[in-house]
């Protein structure tokens, strides 16, 4: 009974090991699926380039492309917009906010998927967060400053809200087609003016203005990708 068990043990670990022959011997990345350049014009809003950090370079890897800008539409309010390109090795490019967030000081209190709506195709979803920061303040309690972020991945023949939905389609493309889509990761934000917590008017012009922003970005910097669902 034993020496069977052992076999057929055997047999299993044998057969699992062959088949890394069937995988490819070289991936290869597909074509990249945006335009790594933020345009000087979104709608009414007027964007400037803003530097990438030295240490953002070194945390997120050799190969890895930018583009940051940051937009306002002349009535004191800002947009944030980047790109972030993955390079061969994803692991150290591709940062979800809800990572990096923490690491600004930021707390994500709210977090759901949002469909951005579009005249020609289907909605896109996109992931919504809501985050709020404590600023210390000289003899005076902390000020809290909200911000809202979206953000969604692009590769090059599909688009998804979900870094899970994206690392999955990762594997796919990996194990099935033996290639790999070189994913950007995408991010529309915008900080709410102090004391806007009380006005939830406030929070859904800024809702707004963001989703906006973003469909009128799609067009800009999408090669033609179709949105998965999540």
């Amino acid at each position: 009974m034993t020496t069977s068990r052992l076999a057929v043990l055997l047999a299993v670990l044998l057969g699992g090991m062959s088949s890394i022959f069937l995988l490819p011997k070289q991936l290869g990345f597909q074509p990249v699926g945006v335009e790594v350049e933020l345009p000087k014009m979104v709608g009414g809003w007027y964007g400037q380039d803003v530097d990438v950090s030295e240490k953002e370079r070194k945390v997120l890897g050799e190969g890895t492309d930018f583009a940051r800008k940051v937009y306002h539409n002349g009535r004191g309010y800002e947009i944030t917009a980047s790109i972030v390109l993955s390079g061969q090795d994803m692991n150290t490019s591709i940062h979800r906010p809800e990572r990096c967030l923490p690491a600004q000081g930021f707390t994500v209190i709210d977090k759901r998927s949002v469909p951005i709506a579009r005249s020609e195709s289907a909605p896109m979803w996109v992931t919504r967060l809501q985050n709020v920061r404590n600023m210390p303040a000289a003899n005076e309690a902390p000020t809290a400053f909200y911000n809202l972020t979206y953000y969604w991945f692009a590769g090059h023949t599909d688009v998804t809200g979900s870094h899970l939905k994206r690392t999955w389609l990762d594997v796919r493309d990996r194990l099935i087609h033996g290639y790999t889509q070189r994913w950007a990761y995408i991010t529309v934000a915008a900080t709410l003016p102090p004391g806007s917590i009380d006005d939830p008017r406030i929070e859904q012009t800024v809702d707004e203005w963001i989703q906006d922003f973003i469909k009128q970005l799609l067009p800009k910097i999408q090669k033609g990708a179709a949105p998965a669902a999540g």
